[in-house]
């Protein structure tokens, strides 16, 4: 009588299967390189933002009603194919993703420097490429985003100006900016505003890899005019109030 053929035994020594790769946008993001392409891309993001917003708020020179109804327009935008506030709370999201992501690469790359030289400098760094805005980066950073906060509660939340009336933005910023403490801190806030402003439209560029000697004198008049439109527009608002100048 003929044998049966043992079975087949299934084999258990093969290798186990290898971790999953990541997507290619997180495993770019990993690198130096991918941080430094976030913070230019959502610096840029934040440079629209700001501008966007000192060229809206220039509308309180034209009176109450010009301001208000700007706040409006901006709570209706997308109406009637949106709800109300809608398209708004969208631009807001984003906005807070890009500030998150802003403040995260810059946190994670400073982190990789440090670990890329964990011995400080022996003796007095040479700073002449770095200039003074350059050096102050992380400070200046520090200063806006907890200027954010409180402007957030000045002037949209309502916890930190004790005359906020909801819906009327002129009467809320001329009542906030007639406390002087609070002008100057927004004075000092945007003096801080636009020296990161400048750093950071000087650098975007060598993010990027745009970073041609016969062209850096054209980056240089760019960061200078955009700073210097951010921070002296803002700085009119808090300082025409105070001279009587908005009431």
């Amino acid at each position: 009588m003929a044998k049966t053929a043992p079975a087949t035994q299934t084999r258990t020594d093969a290798a186990p299967p290898g971790p999953r790769r990541a997507a290619w946008a997180v495993d770019l993001y990993r690198s130096a390189v991918g941080k430094k392409y976030v913070m230019a891309i959502t610096g840029i993001v934040l440079m629209l933002y700001v501008l966007a917003h000192m060229l809206g708020n220039l509308k309180i020179y034209l009176g109450p009603a010009a301001l208000n109804e700007y706040a409006e327009f901006l709570r209706d935008m997308g109406e009637p194919v949106a709800p109300r506030s809608v398209v708004l709370w969208i631009l807001r999201i984003g906005l807070i993703a890009a500030f998150v992501l802003h403040i995260h690469a810059a946190y994670a790359l400073t982190v990789m420097n440090r670990r890329a030289r964990p011995v400080a400098y022996q003796s007095q760094r040479d700073y002449v490429a770095a200039n003074f805005a350059a050096r102050t980066m992380r400070w200046t950073g520090v200063i806006v985003g907890l200027f954010v906060l409180y402007h957030l509660a000045d002037l949209t939340w309502g916890f930190a100006n004790p005359a906020f009336i909801r819906g009327d933005v002129y009467h809320n910023v001329v009542a906030s900016f007639q406390r002087w403490p609070v002008s100057l801190l927004y004075i000092l806030a945007n003096l801080a505003l636009g020296l990161h402003l400048y750093h950071g439209s000087w650098s975007l560029f060598q993010s990027l890899g745009i970073n041609n000697p016969r062209f850096n004198h054209w980056r240089r008049y760019f960061a200078v005019a955009f700073a210097l439109i951010i921070t002296l527009g803002n700085i009119t608002f808090p300082a025409m109030v105070l001279a009587g100048i908005v009431s």
